[in-house]
């Protein structure tokens, strides 16, 4: 073990700094990406990257969602470089929507600009967080060690990782991490399902119960990667229009090709339209078209024609 990582030393004594640096082995590569916020969980992670020996940057993001934003990201920078890491400081603005949601994809979208691949430090607690909101919008999922976007690929060493251990690597280290006060507002369901909901689960399960949830996020998770594999493997099947034969397939792999077919139009995609889509397949009765979002030369329309389903507008 290194006596020291940049000009931070490190104790001799630090089983939970210990259970990050296990954590993290699996993924290291010579140089890595982290996404910083100045939090407990990126914060102990960049350590115990550095610690493991890799290279690493730092990429701290400002919002400029919350007064002195600004100061948070170049204090998360500079205990960066105190750790031997390079720090960058991205400034980006998030556009109106939902502010958890279009945050994170302005923050994706920054840090594609500068690296294809980057580590996050969400741990086994965010996984069980995720699992519950996602089951409130009927979509139960979990997130994945690493997740594939178009541009950038997002890979988490600690998703079996407590939120314990990120706080007490920190307490170990001497790092102070930065609190976010969004953290304790209860009108963010993350939040409320963090301080109210899963306590009140641990008091009716008589025990904790992250560790449960987390590991039906990750079958969830698994088992959505091995359908998408499925359809990334028969994708030309409804490249000149989606088969009505495909009805027959099993509704949820059915549901991901309906999806991914409409992705390939440029359609955003939600569970309503999929179902009214599913609909001309699985109950079809001569109905009309199925609106699923307006084209550039008027509203787009999913209709049963010749024995498949096309895309008009």
């Amino acid at each position: 073990m290194p006596a020291s990582i940049g000009t931070l030393p490190l104790p001799r004594v630090c089983p939970h700094f210990l259970t990050l640096r296990v954590a993290v082995r699996p993924h290291l590569t010579d140089h890595i990406h982290i996404g910083l916020s100045g939090g407990a969980d990126s914060l102990a992670l960049v350590a115990a990257a550095r610690a493991e020996g890799a290279d690493v940057t730092a990429i701290c993001i400002n919002h400029n969602l919350q007064e002195g934003s600004a100061e948070v990201s170049e204090r998360a920078a500079a205990q960066a470089e105190h750790m031997g890491a390079k720090a960058l400081i991205r400034s980006i603005t998030v556009p109106p929507g939902s502010m958890e949601a279009q945050a994170r994809e302005a923050r994706y979208a920054e840090f594609a600009q500068l690296t294809d691949t980057i580590w996050t430090g969400h741990t086994m607690d965010d996984q069980a967080e995720t699992f519950l909101l996602a089951g409130l919008r009927g979509n139960p999922a979990g997130m994945k060690t690493a997740s594939r976007r178009p541009d950038l690929t997002i890979i988490r060493p600690l998703l079996g990782v407590r939120r314990a251990d990120t706080h007490g690597a920190c307490a170990e280290l001497g790092l102070t991490p930065w609190q976010d006060p969004q953290n304790r507002d209860h009108a963010f369901r993350r939040v409320a399902i963090r301080e109210q909901v899963l306590p009140l689960l641990a008091e009716v399960h008589a025990g904790d119960p992250v560790p449960g949830l987390a590991l039906a996020a990750t079958r969830a998770a698994m088992e959505g990667e091995a359908l998408e594999f499925f359809v990334d493997k028969r994708r030309g099947e409804w490249a000149d229009g989606f088969p009505v034969r495909l009805a027959a397939e099993p509704h949820a792999l059915r549901r991901l090709m309906l999806a991914d077919f409409l992705r390939g139009h440029g359609v955003r995609v939600t569970s309503k339209k999929i179902a009214a889509v599913d609909r001309l397949l699985t109950h079809w009765h001569g109905q009309g078209g199925v609106a699923v979002g307006g084209g550039a030369h008027g509203r787009l329309e999913v209709v049963r024609v010749s024995g498949k389903l096309e895309i008009t507008g």
